[in-house]
């Protein structure tokens, strides 16, 4: 998944606050914070299923894909890119699309919708705007907000990974370690603890 479920659940309970005052009432914050976290969830699920598939489609054609000399990497994005368009799947990949955060626009903004529509049906909680796309755009400028404090914390991880001594393929175990302990310091740095 693009986004680590710590922060989805963090941007979920910060979505809540932010919006409690004006945009939504509710006695129960916490559940509300975990049904747009279930949301969130989903819709990054899509595009790592989606993943998944073009792997098992290529582990079938792998004998064919040395004979001939055919880079996994180029079938993988032609598999896809035929799959999303097929499918009508919007990408969550922002790198992919030539956005900056790490999230593409296109999917934040469809996310906000799926949100506001979760929140229209959600018996928890009142909507003050009666105009959905107040409470959409709202969202979507708090969601981008987060978004862009967590592709900042990201690059600095990263950066922090490439800066080592020896170089250390991304991936790998001690990456994927690396990562995770420099991307929570980053986050402390901004003042963001995941656990609140």
């Amino acid at each position: 998944m693009l986004l680590a479920r710590e922060f989805v659940a963090y941007l979920s309970r910060q979505l809540v606050k932010r919006l409690m005052p004006g945009v939504i009432e509710t006695p129960n914050p916490d559940l509300v914070a975990q049904r747009i976290a279930e949301v969130i969830t989903q819709e990054l699920a899509v595009e790592d299923r989606l993943n998944d598939e073009v792997r098992d489609l290529l582990s079938q054609y792998s004998d064919y894909m040395r004979r001939e000399s055919v880079s996994y990497q180029e079938m993988f994005r032609r598999i896809k890119n035929t799959l999303i368009s097929q499918r009508k799947v919007i990408r969550a990949s922002g790198r992919d699309t030539g956005d900056n955060m790490k999230l593409s626009r296109d999917k934040v903004t469809d996310m906000s919708h799926k949100v506001v529509e979760m929140l229209r049906k959600c018996r928890e909680l009142r909507l003050k705007d009666k105009d959905p796309n107040n409470v959409r755009l709202e969202i979507l400028r708090h969601m981008t907000e987060l978004l862009m404090a967590e592709d900042k914390v990201d690059r600095a991880a990263r950066q922090k990974i490439r800066s080592q001594k020896r170089e250390i393929p991304e991936g790998s175990e001690e990456w994927d370690l690396l990562h995770r302990r420099y991307y929570s310091e980053e986050l402390k740095k901004l003042g963001i603890d995941l656990a609140r």
